[in-house]
């Protein structure tokens, strides 16, 4: 399997990065991502997601998620603020612990995609205290996240 992970620890609390190898184009993976309506099935703990605002998803479009995440139920809003055809950026406006999520769709073949999540974060209040275990928790997520979009995009495509 082409798995490959990694994380660490820079100048932000939190900030670690998966990825994956999918057998799909990345013009496939970026539009199964972009979709809100998708969040639930692929992303661990999302429980709903939907767009805030009117279609089309551009830069400045919201979403807004509720989540479980370590035993707690979490709502949040996030934002787009890059979006091309290989990348997706959101941040934070609501949320207990204000982050920045960047999807990477990078071509390395003609039908494969090495798909990847980053999040970056200052953990603060309750978060603070476990800025360790917080960043190995959300690692450990977004690992099993591409692994379940690759999954998901190999089997039904």
């Amino acid at each position: 399997m082409a798995y490959l992970t990694e994380g660490s620890t820079a100048s932000m609390p939190v900030d670690t990065t998966a990825s994956i190898v999918i057998e799909r184009p990345a013009s496939d993976v970026a539009a199964y991502v972009r979709d809100p309506d998708n969040d639930p099935r692929w992303i661990g703990g999302i429980r709903s997601a939907r767009q805030l605002g009117d279609a089309p998803i551009g830069v400045g479009t919201q979403v807004e998620r509720v989540a479980g995440f370590l035993g707690q139920r979490i709502e949040y809003v996030n934002e787009i603020v890059e979006l091309t055809t290989s990348r997706l950026t959101m941040r934070s406006v609501r949320s207990p612990f204000p982050r920045r999520v960047t999807y990477g769709f990078d071509e390395t073949g003609p039908s494969t995609t090495r798909a990847w999540v980053r999040v970056e974060g200052e953990a603060s209040g309750l978060y603070g205290l476990a800025a360790p275990l917080l960043n190995r928790a959300v690692h450990r997520s977004i690992s099993s996240d591409v692994k379940r979009l690759k999954k998901l995009l190999e089997t039904t495509g």
